[in-house]
Order: structure tokens, then sequence, then C-alpha cells
């Protein structure tokens, strides 16, 4: 698999020359997927585009807000129909240029100038201007939204001219700005939040024509001029949660790609004669402690818990070997991968030995609470969890609850809950490591209330190197984020037990039972499915 994201991004290679990133950008997500026919003929010699891509999807969703979704499903699918200045390509995080037509002008050490596309217009006909742009990240950072903390290093964007924005960052020489450009997506400045949160209008290749609660339903966007257009009639996706609905889906053909393929399905569906993308990403199963009473205030007992767990064994019960134990904060097929000082291993000799030098008898304790989302890996991994620390002497409880009820639970405060086994991946908004651990360490309701970490020394240390990170480049700011992640993993008040792989099925390799297939297609690591530069072609 390609490395993730950019290691040795320079603030040269980010300031670029416009129409060279714009032909690369093209280039390199077309090549994400594999080698794109000619329009017409197909690469096995079929015809190419002019059909319907169908998609099982594992989620469902009711908010297709690009200003407030935090949906896999809605994030996903927007992809396709509303742009932003940049795009993600998810298969290994570049940017590349949507409504922008280069790369950010570096004006000072905190202005940048970015020009508009010329011709482009959203579905309805109507051109995208500058006030849309502003509008749309004005409402992604209203207070109260998720997508504040991501958006922080970007001051203020304002209009120059009525094709060129002025961006103003917080960061000197702010080496990300294209990543956290990419999470505003634009949308008419005349939208009001339901039509937006029902079915949104967007400038990308394709437009929503029906959103329901079994389907969502897509045409080409006529009025698109960008480098992505798209190459078929329809693309269509089947709204099966149900993981069994979504297997018989995809082997019998009615659709042609498929998220989130069961463990047990991969073989299954191979020798239907699917291809299978089975990818790392950072999809984690994390633990976190309450170290707001004791003992999880000791970062020996929470490190001898992290000791305990025999993650092999979890990686073969719950996941049938379709995750791996960490090495570090990040999973390592990310570029900006650095093995932490702290590696944790199924070591019980050394989490006893570590509850002694806390001066911690577990079984002083008393009975202590493991609150677990239903998410069936982490319920599955749950058990083990009990054993494990029951065999280093804690007696613990379960408490399954949705993953709703469960924060719900945890945010009423009173200190109750002991530890958390949950699922979490932020990767769908991008995998710049600051992004990443803002997602959890930054100032929110993670460290405020729910650990709550916030406020202690190392807490204060990670968010000046982290800070410190966001004005550096290449080698100086990697050396930065390694000791961020030597922090987390030391510390562990909330830190991955098993990071999860990504399976997805499609009819690539081989047509489905109608003869069809698809071109260019492949699956991502992330929650989503991208269908960007992908065609049918009909043998």
């Amino acid at each position: 698999m390609r490395k993730l994201l950019n290691k040795d991004l320079s603030r040269r290679t980010f300031l670029g020359v416009a129409g060279g990133a714009a032909a690369v950008a093209g280039l390199g997500l077309a090549g994400c997927g594999g080698d794109s026919a000619p329009a017409g003929s197909g690469a096995a010699g079929g015809e190419t585009g002019g059909g319907t891509i169908t998609a099982g999807s594992a989620y469902a969703a009711t908010n297709f807000n690009p200003a407030t979704t935090s949906s896999a499903l809605s994030l996903g699918t927007n992809w396709h129909v509303v742009e932003g200045l940049y795009g993600i390509d998810y298969h290994d995080y570049t940017t590349f240029p949507e409504l922008a037509t280069g790369d950010p002008t570096q004006i000072d050490e905190t202005t940048y100038e970015v020009t508009l596309r010329e011709g482009a217009a959203f579905s309805d006909g109507n051109p995208v201007t500058p006030e849309d742009v502003i509008e749309s990240y004005n409402r992604a950072n209203a207070e109260g939204n998720i997508y504040i903390p991501m958006l922080a290093p970007i001051a203020s964007i304002e209009k120059k001219d009525d094709t060129t924005l002025t961006i103003k960052t917080t960061i000197p020489n702010f080496s990300l700005l294209k990543e956290r450009l990419a999470i505003v997506r634009v949308v008419p400045a005349s939208s009001d939040a339901d039509a937006m949160t029902a079915m949104p209008i967007g400038s990308g290749p394709w437009k929503y024509d029906e959103i329901s609660e079994s389907v969502v339903e897509m045409s080409p966007n006529e009025n698109y001029n960008g480098e992505h257009p798209a190459k078929d009639s329809k693309l269509h996706y089947d709204i099966l949660v149900d993981a069994t609905a979504r297997v018989t889906a995809q082997q019998e053909g009615t659709t042609l790609a498929m998220e989130m393929v069961t463990a047990d399905a991969v073989d299954q569906l191979e020798s239907a004669g699917c291809k299978v993308d089975v990818v790392d990403g950072f999809a984690t199963r994390f633990m976190m402690f309450d170290i707001a009473k004791a003992p999880w205030d000791n970062v020996k007992v929470r490190q001898a818990v992290m000791y305990a767990l025999n993650y092999d064994q979890m990686i073969s019960n719950a996941f049938a070997g379709m995750a791996v134990a960490p090495t570090s904060y990040l999973p390592e097929s990310f570029a900006n991968y650095h093995e932490a000082s702290t590696v944790y291993t199924y070591d019980p000799d050394k989490a006893k030995s570590l509850l002694e030098e806390a001066g911690v008898d577990p079984a002083s304790l008393g009975e202590i609470e493991l609150c677990v989302t239903d998410n069936e890996q982490v319920v599955a991994m749950a058990t083990q969890v009990e054993q494990d620390l029951a065999a280093i002497g804690f007696t613990v409880k379960i408490n399954e609850q949705t993953s709703q009820a469960t924060y719900a639970y945890i945010d009423a405060g009173a200190n109750t809950y002991d530890l958390l086994l949950a699922p979490g991946d932020p990767s769908c908004f991008g995998a710049d490591p600051d992004l990443l651990m803002n997602w959890w360490y930054g100032d929110s309701v993670w460290m405020q209330t729910r650990c709550p970490w916030k406020g202690s020394a190392e807490w204060q240390q990670l968010q000046q190197l982290m800070q410190t990170a966001l004005g550096q480049s290449g080698d100086e700011q990697q050396e930065t984020w390694n000791q961020c992640f030597d922090l987390l993993a030391e510390q562990c008040v909330l830190y991955p037990v098993l990071q999860a792989q990504t399976a997805t099925a499609s009819w690539s390799d081989n047509p489905n039972g109608e003869g069809v297939s698809l071109d260019g297609f492949s699956g991502i690591g992330t929650t989503g499915m991208s269908f960007i530069d992908v065609a049918t072609v009909q043998a």
C-alpha cells in the first residue's frame, strides 16, 4: 500500500506552480484506482461509461448539510456533489484543486490568495462566487460546530475581487492550508439549513436527485467544468446497514461496490469473483480512562492496563485478523508514522509490576466499570479486556449501551465510569497529524470532561508541541510530531487498542452477472467510497 500523506511536505512544494500542480493532481487522482481507459472503450474492450454505478452503503444518514454533518454516508456522498477549494484523495490523503485553480499563492507569512475556477457553477446553474465560499466557511466555523478545532488555523476568508479570495492564517507559513480548506465544502450562500440538511446543491461532477431512508441517487451535474467529470448516467447508493443484506447484494451483482466487508465474507465475495481491497487505516478502537479519579490518575496504572491486553487474541477473535496492534498513535501505513517510544505488547508480568510500583492493589478497588458502545467488534473486544484485566487482579463490570447512550452517560458526570472502549475515526475529515490529534486531545469535551486531561502539565506540553508543529514543515515538523506521538503513548489517557483495516468489495477485476464492471475503483482506509474518475464498463 502507498504511504499516506506527504511526509516531506515543504513550503516550496506547498506553494508550487499552479498549473503543474493542477495537472499532477488530476493524474494522481485517476491513478488511485488503476489506469483509466479512454472514454467509450473499456479496459477489456467494452463500452466505458453511460451506465449506472451501484453501491452498497453500510451507513444511514439524516443530515447531509456539508457545514455540520459528521455522518459516514453523507460525508462520502458529498465528496461527489459538493466541492471545496481543494479536495482530498482518500486513497492517499493528498490534496488536489477543486474550485481552486491551483495552489494558494503566498503573499506574506499569514496571507494567501486563491483563484476560483473560471466558469465554475452549481448544479442549479448559478455561478460559484467568492461570497459562496465565505458563507460556507462561516457556517462551518459557526459556534458549536464540530469543525471549529480543525479550522482554527484559518483566521479569515475574504473577497479580494470577483474571482479571488484572500485567506488569513493564525499560523505563519502554515503548511497544511490546503488540507484544512478541503474541510469547507461550498454551497450557494443563499442555501438555507433545512435545504442543505435534506439535499445540498454543489458544483461537483454529480448532483443529488433523491435522498431517502433507503437510497441516495445522483446524476451528472451538467454545469460541471472541472477536471473530473462524471462518466456514467447515474450513481446509486442502496442503504444496506445490515451486513448480510449488503454482502448478498454484492455477491449477486446488484451492487458493483460495497463498503465494510465483514471478515467472514471476504473469501465468499472473492470466490464469487469480486475484488476485495483490505486497506490499513486510522480506524481506531480506543481505551479512555477517567483520570479525574484514582487510580487512573496514575500513569503507571494506565500503562498496566495497556500491557495487560492480549492484542493478538483480540485481532483474531474480534476481527478475524483484519486489524493491527498499534505501535504509535498513527498506523504504520501513514507517511507521518513514527514508532512511539512506548509500544504496548501483551505482557501481564510487566502490568503487575507497574501496579506494584504504583502501590495499587486491584482487588482493593472493588468492581470497576468498563463502558462499551454497541459496535460489534468492540463488544467482542470487551469480553477479552474483562478476562485480561481479571488476570492481573481487576474485577470488571461491562456496561454496554448504544454510542449515543454511552456518551450521554459519561457526559452526565459524577465520575461513575472507569474505562471506555469505543471506536473512532476522524480520518474521514483528513489525515494530517494535527487534525487527528486535535480530534481527541484538543480543547474539547473529550479532554475537558470525559477524560479529563486538560490542565495537566502533560496536556499543556502537548498543546505547545502541536502549536509549534503547525508553523513548521518537512523534517523539522515531523520531529515535533514525533515528540507528540511519544507523549501520547507514554501517558495513554486515550489511546488505540487496535487499528482496524477497512475492506471494500467491487466488481472490478471481473464483471458481474450482467457483464458490468467498474474501471478505476479501489477501496479506501476510512468510511465511505470514492467514485471520482470511476466508470462502468459494459462487456
